[in-house]
């Protein structure tokens, strides 16, 4: 008995052993194009607590909106040792040679928000469904405003960015088909589009540029919540609030949904950051320890158009974003 307890004593010191190896040859880099933005900073926070709970060790950059610079990130990631890389990137097609230069030195990568071109050598691309939330926040504005033609101010991020285009495009297609459905007919009008550059202040400057030119808007459609944010403030400098639906096609910044728990915004489609980062890093780390998850190029998280009805799920008063 005494022979047997010491043979397990020792199986059970080398399986304590080679799991606290495992956990130590876990290094996580994590490559985000900006930290200069609320929504990529509270990011990059969720994937570094995400990794160190998982016993990894975190390496961290900001490629400060440049593609150049957030290639050498991930190459000098890469030197250092990191065997799992999640990367957020600048430029869908000019960071995969990049990627498939990490993973050809046996680095898993989990690219997360942000498209990376499907044809680069990577695990899985994580983010919100920019047309699923689209289509029901579309679907939402339609039964809000009934048989009343609407005149839409758009304000869109920046030009020719593919996300961008991915959520108007989402909730154009949930609101004309609500619309077709519920009244046979859709009397829709983009008036205008402005674009924000994402900023808040972005946001602010394109609406009073529209509002000039279409005092007669009745709802404003942002690509994110914080240009509808900004959007709001001209308006409301304006005296033209009353009347005026407002709309986001993403995010959930909680400045806006403590507006809609206000009931002084209409609705948002749902992309938690901190969410997205954590499964980027779970996915990543599932990799690294040969579990099979069976994905494809693209991982979603669940979509839901954030209203008054539902806010209090998601309203988390001491969110970084």
């Amino acid at each position: 008995m005494k022979l047997a307890a010491l043979v397990g004593a020792l199986a059970g010191a080398t399986m304590m052993t080679s799991a606290a190896m495992a956990q130590e040859s876990c290094s996580v880099g994590i490559s985000m194009y900006t930290l200069g933005a609320p929504y990529f900073a509270a990011q990059e926070v969720a994937a570094r607590q995400a990794a160190e709970a998982a016993g990894c060790t975190v390496r961290s950059a900001d490629g400060q909106n440049d593609m150049v610079k957030q290639i050498g990130d991930i190459e000098d990631m890469v030197a250092s040792g990191v065997n799992v890389l999640i990367v957020n990137p600048r430029d869908s097609l000019g960071l995969v040679p990049a990627v498939n230069a990490a993973t050809a030195e046996g680095v898993h990568v989990v690219a997360m928000d942000s498209m990376l071109d499907p044809s680069a050598d990577f695990i899985t691309n994580v983010s919100a469904s920019n047309e699923a939330n689209g289509k029901l926040v579309g679907a939402w504005l339609a039964q809000k405003m009934g048989n009343t033609p609407l005149k839409i101010a758009l304000i869109s991020g920046s030009q020719g960015n593919v996300v961008g285009q991915a959520r108007r495009l989402g909730v154009l297609t949930g609101l004309m088909d609500a619309l077709l459905t519920n009244n046979g007919s859709a009397n829709v009008q983009i008036v205008g589009q402005g674009w924000g550059n994402w900023a808040t202040e972005g946001g602010l400057n394109a609406m009073e540029d529209l509002l000039t030119a279409h005092p007669d808007i009745n709802v404003v459609l942002g690509e994110n919540d914080s240009m509808v944010i900004g959007a709001r403030e001209a308006l409301k400098a304006a005296n033209r609030l009353d009347g005026v639906l407002l709309v986001a096609a993403a995010d959930g910044q909680k400045e806006a949904y403590q507006l809609i728990k206000n009931g002084e915004y209409g609705a948002t489609g749902l992309n938690d950051p901190a969410a997205l980062a954590k499964m980027a890093v779970d996915i990543g780390v599932k990799a690294l320890n040969g579990e099979e998850q069976n994905l494809t190029k693209f991982t979603f998280t669940d979509p839901a158009a954030v209203t008054q009805e539902n806010v209090d799920q998601y309203y988390k008063q001491d969110s970084m974003f």
